[in-house]
Parts: C-alpha cells; sequence; structure tokens
C-alpha cells in the first residue's frame, strides 16, 4: 500500500474515486523538471543553513538526479494514488535513498512547492515566446521588405477606404506582435519571484535563506508575503492575458489572409503546403491553418476566462480548486506556440499579388479623401470640400465611372477651384506618397519604418531558455 503524507491523521483509507478524482498527475507530471530542479535547489540550501548534513545533501541530489533520468527515460512509473508530481517524487526518492528522503520536506509545503514549479515552468515557456516572437516579427518585416512597393486598398467597415501600400498594411502587424513581445517581457518580472519557503501559508520556523534558493533558481526575488506567494496566480492570469491579446492578433492577420485567398479578393496565394482540399470537390484549395489559428483564439480567451473564475471567489490562501490552473495553463502555451511557429514557417511562402491589388485599387473612390485635400489646399474649408466631393461622387457613380475618369469640364461644375492639377493628385501613387506624416503610408514613411524595425530586432537582447 502506498503511503500518503497525511497518514497520520486518518483513520481510513482514501477511496478509490476519490484519489481518482483528486489526483492531478496526468496534468501536473510535465512540471517534472522543475520539482526536481526546485527540490535541488532547497535542498542544497537546507544543508549550506546547516539543517541537514552535507552527507544528507548528496544523496538526495543524488536521488533526485536519478529520478529526473528515471522520468526522461521513460522508466518512472506513475500512480493515482499519489496524486501529483511532488508526491511522486517524494515516493520515489524513499524507494532510492531511504528515511533521509523524509527530510527533504523540511521547511516547505506542496503550497510553496507548486507555486514554484508553476512560476520555474512559466519563466522558462514565456521567454520561448518572446524569442519565437522575434523569428515571427523577423518573418513580417522581410516579407514587407520583400513586397514593398505593392498597392493595396486599405479597408474600413470592410469597404474600400483609401489606397495603402502593402508593406505599411504588414507592418502594423508587427508592431501588433512587438507590443506582444513587450508584454511577455514585462510578465517575465513578476513571475521570475521565488515564492519557496513560504510554507503552507505562514513562513517556517527554519533558519532558511530564501535568497540562496532564488539565486540557485535564477529569481531575481523572493515574494515579500508568505499568504500572498501561496495563495495568488495573478502571474498566470497575466500571462493568460497577454496570451489573450496576441491571440487577437493572430486571429486578425489569419482572417485577413483567408478573406485575402478566397477568390472574391484573389489578393494571395497560400502555400500548397499550408492548405487542404476536399473530400468530395476536387477544385477546392482550403486556407486551413490560418483558419485554425482563428479558431484556436477561442481555446486561449477560454483558459484565460477559466483560470479568472476558478480564482475569483477563493478566500486566502491556498485552496484545491487551485489544483485548476494548470490545464489551461499548458493548454495556452501549448497553443500559443504551435501558433506563432505554424505563421512563423507559413508567411514567407504566401504570394501576394500585386496587379490584382493594384486593380482594387482602382475602383471605389479611394481617392475622394484626396480630391477633398485638393479643394482644401484651394482654400475650402474641409467640410465644404467633403460635401463638394460626396456630390461629385454621387454624380461619378450614375455615370458609371470614377473621380479621375471624369472631365475637367463635369468636375468644374462642384467646384471652380478645380484644375488640371486635381488629375495628378487623385493618381493612386500620389495618394500614396503623399501620406508623409508620421506613420503614414507614404513610401519613405514605410521605407524608414522597416529600417527600423530591422534596427530594433537586431538589437535586441533575447533571453535565454534555460530550464532547472
Amino acid at each position: 500500500m502506498t503511503h500518503k503524507p497525511w497518514d497520520g491523521r486518518f483513520a481510513e483509507a482514501t477511496d478509490q474515486a476519490v484519489e481518482a478524482f483528486t489526483s492531478s498527475i496526468a496534468i501536473d507530471r510535465r512540471l517534472y523538471r522543475q520539482d526536481i530542479g526546485g527540490s535541488i535547489a532547497h535542498c542544497r540550501m537546507l544543508a549550506r543553513a546547516g539543517i541537514i548534513a552535507e552527507e544528507e545533501a548528496r544523496q538526495l541530489v543524488d536521488g533526485l538526479e536519478q529520478i529526473r533520468a528515471e522520468i526522461e527515460n521513460d522508466r518512472f512509473v506513475f500512480n493515482d494514488r499519489l496524486e501529483d508530481i511532488h508526491m511522486h517524487v517524494e515516493s520515489r526518492l524513499a524507494e532510492i535513498v531511504g528515511g533521509v528522503a523524509r527530510k527533504l520536506h523540511t521547511a516547505r509545503s506542496r503550497n510553496d512547492q507548486v507555486a514554484l514549479d508553476a512560476r520555474l515552468y512559466l519563466g522558462t515557456e514565456t521567454r520561448r515566446i518572446v524569442r519565437q516572437l522575434h523569428a515571427l516579427r523577423q518573418a513580417v518585416v522581410d516579407a514587407a521588405e520583400a513586397n514593398f512597393g505593392i498597392i493595396m486598398p486599405g479597408y474600413t467597415h470592410m469597404q474600400r477606404a483609401q489606397p495603402v501600400l502593402l508593406s505599411h498594411h504588414l507592418m502594423a502587424y508587427y508592431e501588433m506582435f512587438t507590443r506582444d513581445s513587450d508584454r511577455f517581457r514585462s510578465a517575465l518580472e513578476r513571475i521570475a519571484v521565488n515564492p519557496l519557503g513560504s510554507a503552507a501559508l505562514a513562513g517556517t520556523t527554519f533558519a532558511i535563506d530564501r535568497a540562496d534558493t532564488a539565486a540557485q533558481l535564477g529569481m531575481p526575488r523572493v515574494a515579500a508575503n508568505s499568504m500572498d506567494a501561496v495563495a495568488d496566480r495573478d502571474f498566470m492570469l497575466e500571462f493568460l492575458s497577454a496570451a489573450s491579446i496576441c491571440m487577437v492578433h493572430f486571429s486578425r492577420l489569419s482572417e485577413e489572409l483567408v478573406l485575402w485567398a478566397t477568390s472574391e479578393f484573389n489578393f494571395i496565394e497560400l502555400p500548397d503546403a499550408f492548405a487542404t482540399g476536399s473530400s468530395i470537390m476536387p477544385q477546392k484549395k482550403n486556407p486551413d491553418v490560418p483558419e485554425l489559428i482563428r479558431g484556436k483564439a477561442g481555446r486561449v480567451f477560454g483558459d484565460l476566462v477559466a483560470l479568472l473564475t476558478t480564482m475569483k471567489g477563493l478566500p486566502l490562501t491556498y485552496n484545491r480548486d487551485m489544483q485548476e490552473d494548470k490545464a489551461p495553463l499548458f493548454s495556452t502555451v501549448d497553443t500559443l506556440q504551435g501558433c506563432i511557429t505554424i505563421m512563423t514557417a507559413m508567411l514567407p511562402r504566401v504570394t501576394f499579388k500585386k496587379e490584382v491589388m493594384r486593380q482594387a485599387t482602382r475602383s471605389g473612390f479611394l481617392n475622394a479623401t484626396d480630391m477633398a485635400d485638393y479643394l482644401v489646399g484651394k482654400g475650402l474649408p474641409f467640410r465644404e470640400a467633403h460635401a463638394v466631393v460626396g456630390r461629385a461622387v454621387a454624380y461619378a457613380l450614375s455615370q458609371g465611372k470614377e473621380l479621375d475618369q471624369l472631365s475637367l469640364e463635369e468636375l468644374q461644375t462642384f467646384s471652380g477651384a478645380i484644375d488640371m492639377t486635381l488629375f495628378a493628385a487623385l493618381d493612386v501613387e500620389q495618394v500614396v506618397n503623399r501620406r508623409t506624416s508620421e506613420g503614414g503610408t507614404a513610401s519613405t514613411m514605410v521605407e524608414a519604418a522597416i529600417k527600423q524595425a530591422v534596427a530594433q530586432l537586431a538589437g535586441e537582447s533575447l533571453p535565454e531558455v534555460e530550464s532547472v
């Protein structure tokens, strides 16, 4: 029979159905590296503090490293009766080193232990995500450079609005993903806080050195309040929130790729390797990858809401409800990393159809605002100029023409301020390149933005994805 740490208090064994219901080993077994690494750091600190003997510490560390090797070589036996990864490691350690294993848990609880494991895991995966986003952002910039000069319609309300450079459109996503990266970098500061030494909730009577443990684990700070350290999961919530925002950006980009791949838009050709066909319609080429990314956003949003809901009504400190924190966390980490990887691989292979995009700018009165700006330059107030152009658009619609297809005589019926110079102002390249305000779509501005992004990426310091 497998003994539990609390057997001394109970007169009867735990019901097997309860063991199965309360077990989390199927989920938290992936924390084994963090659990063992945290235990090794704790063990060494106990020895340096004189709480256990150096020889005992050596035996414990050797045993823990053996367990790590057994798990990694798929030779470790998991059992629901032992509930979680902490109890599995402790039980196996006792089999390897004997009674000295019982000293490892001195001055700690599973409450601060699981908080440490989660922080170590999330720190590693967040650093990995920052590196992945760096590669994605580089792919976006590369696409903007490779397709520089392509003009396409910009949209509001899904209606053609004004012409923009495709590179300008792509660089909008560079800015979004850069802010996502910044959010994850910032979150790392609040993830890398050592809770170990908080014990169950009140701290410990032993003269431990929490700074020692933190230093071994690469954590700059220790948690300032033992109750807060074991009771809150806001570092997870912050990560899930940043991941959800990032998935919004992925979903929007995916939606555009899906639309642009349709026959109605025909702006892009997705690579065959990133598309699938139909089981019944031989002609189909489906944009499954961007569709799935768009769909997976909902999973990440759900993970955030799930953990928010779990935490919102819990009194201090630890409650067993918090066992449910890891499933949404792992789900989001896996989903987000998968989406970043696949988009980074797919984006460089998307073919943008230059002539189709440019032709789309020639209808829909995308130069109407520029005609209004032209009239403002002639002295008309903008609101009056807006009304003049609106009447000109209505007339052009009745004639089945665009503004630049009307004759000078027709245009002058709407305003005597119009002369031949208007036609140059309505040219699509002029419309694009006159937008030289900071952040605008003019070629000079977009070229400068790309150069700035290239320099930013080259100068970024990427975090190491070390593991304990």
